[in-house]
């Protein structure tokens, strides 16, 4: 026997007013920064501002793909375009690294030439950075914990607040010694912690791309609590995957015997929703164990 009951009760966040404010408020920001950058020679102001643009294209690429995930399947593409969501995550992570590399290599010929720059024009331009980030990255809190999309608009607003916080000091640093490489120094120490964290990102967002059992949800905990209902004496061939960066499903052959099959199937879509965060259940019921060499071995 064979049935599919899919539950997902709790639609994913309606971020289209968060994505609008935090692109509105970036593009903004990118403009005033790059124009003191270039009017003041300060590398640490150009590569925020470099920093902000490719943020800028991250959260359009996470909006389209956020609208993407809530339209419905088609013949082609039956699960929906969740999986887009995964993607964005994916390239948001790329997007960073790379404006890492290119921040650093610059960064790296600056220190063999040291150029003057106003500490007092980054100071003000770098204090603006820091209230348009934060504020970006607070539109984003809430829905980070359960969408690794949202999570990745998050974290790049919160690692641009951080580096025009790191240029505020640079920028203190300068007026207060005349230091003027700590713009360049400052501007690599923050791109190697914006690293780290895309490379978390982009760790998580392969891990879903490649069908891997989501953060968060232990297979084995789930195959156990499966076993354990009444009537069960085999769980065999079970699948957790991510269809997007809100959604997961789960498949699985179940050995079973009892005489209500509709109440039992929803019994167990439902628990599992509850407990474990899976939307889409699809269980196999079987009478007699699986033949299959291989292919049936308790999970």
């Amino acid at each position: 026997m064979s049935d599919h009951h899919g539950h997902d009760h709790t639609p994913p966040a309606d971020l289209g007013p968060a994505f609008r404010w935090a692109v509105g408020l970036n593009v903004s920001y990118v403009i005033v920064e790059a124009t003191a950058g270039f009017m003041t020679g300060s590398l640490a102001l150009l590569a925020d501002a470099a920093h902000n643009l490719t943020d800028v294209a991250g959260l359009l690429i996470a909006w389209g793909a956020a609208v993407l995930a809530k339209r419905a399947g088609t013949a082609s593409y039956t699960f929906g375009y969740g999986r887009a969501t995964i993607l964005a995550a994916m390239f948001n992570a790329i997007a960073i690294l790379i404006g890492v590399v290119v921040v650093v290599w610059e960064a790296a010929h600056r220190f063999q030439t040291v150029v003057e720059v106003p500490g007092l024009t980054i100071l003000v331009v770098a204090l603006i950075g820091i209230a348009v980030n934060t504020a970006s990255a607070l539109l984003f809190l809430k829905a980070r914990k359960g969408d690794l999309n949202a999570n990745g608009a998050f974290l790049h607003m919160a690692a641009d607040a951080a580096v025009s916080g790191a240029v505020v000091l640079a920028a203190a640093g300068i007026m207060l010694t005349g230091w003027h490489w700590l713009d360049s120094a400052v501007a690599i120490a923050v791109s190697v912690l914006i690293a780290f964290t895309a490379w978390g990102l982009l760790r998580d967002s392969l891990r879903l791309g490649l069908d891997g059992v989501p953060e968060g949800i232990d297979r084995q905990a789930v195959a156990t609590w499966i076993g354990d209902q009444p009537g069960v004496s085999n769980v065999h061939d079970l699948h957790i995957w991510a269809l997007s960066t809100t959604r997961t499903a789960l498949a699985a052959h179940v050995v079973w015997q009892g005489t209500d099959a509709d109440g039992f199937l929803d019994h167990v879509a439902d628990e599992l929703e509850h407990d474990f965060g899976i939307g889409h259940v699809t269980l196999q019921l079987e009478s007699t164990p699986c033949q299959r060499a291989g292919a049936c071995l308790a999970t």
